[in-house]
């Protein structure tokens, strides 16, 4: 089993909270196991986008806000804060792709969920890919991707799940 990180971003600040319900229903119906998730929103006046994590769609195992916190921060505010972090940025990004995120994943997202999108955010496996796709076309949603290995997860979950 290989686990998905996607992101799905939405052309406007509030797609990604309405599109929660299809991800749950395609969850109901057995097209995808969300192992994980946030929600980011980004309306047009913020300086930075507002995030938030799933825990109401996942369950045990689940990385929790710790990932999605270092997640996110590497994307969203660690451009914000410059060369003085600039080293560490780079070792914590070198960390990200040996947990199988790689660098232009984490660049193609934060090109494109700016200020006035939102973006979902979720980890997920067994997904049925052609019916999830459908599922989310009438939103105009840009799907990002980026597949795990069985061992990059396993690296992801050491690093970040929360206690057993």
């Amino acid at each position: 089993m290989m686990a998905t990180l996607t992101v799905w971003r939405f052309p406007t600040a509030s797609g990604a909270d309405e599109a929660l319900d299809t991800l749950k229903k395609l969850q109901r119906q057995e097209l995808i196991k969300v192992q994980d998730g946030a929600v980011i929103t980004w309306p047009g006046s913020a300086r930075k986008p507002r995030t938030r994590h799933l825990s109401d769609l996942t369950g045990m195992g689940a990385l929790g806000g710790a990932f999605w916190g270092f997640l996110l921060g590497m994307i969203f505010f660690v451009p914000l804060l410059g060369a003085a972090v600039g080293a560490a940025g780079g070792a914590l990004g070198g960390h990200l792709a040996h947990l199988g995120i790689d660098e232009d994943f984490i660049r193609q997202v934060r090109e494109k969920v700016t200020p006035g999108t939102s973006a979902l955010f979720v980890l997920s496996s067994d997904a049925v890919l052609d019916r999830v796709r459908s599922a989310f076309e009438g939103w105009h949603a840009e799907l990002l991707e980026t597949n795990l290995s069985a061992e990059e997860e396993a690296r992801l979950r050491e690093a970040f799940t929360e206690g057993e």
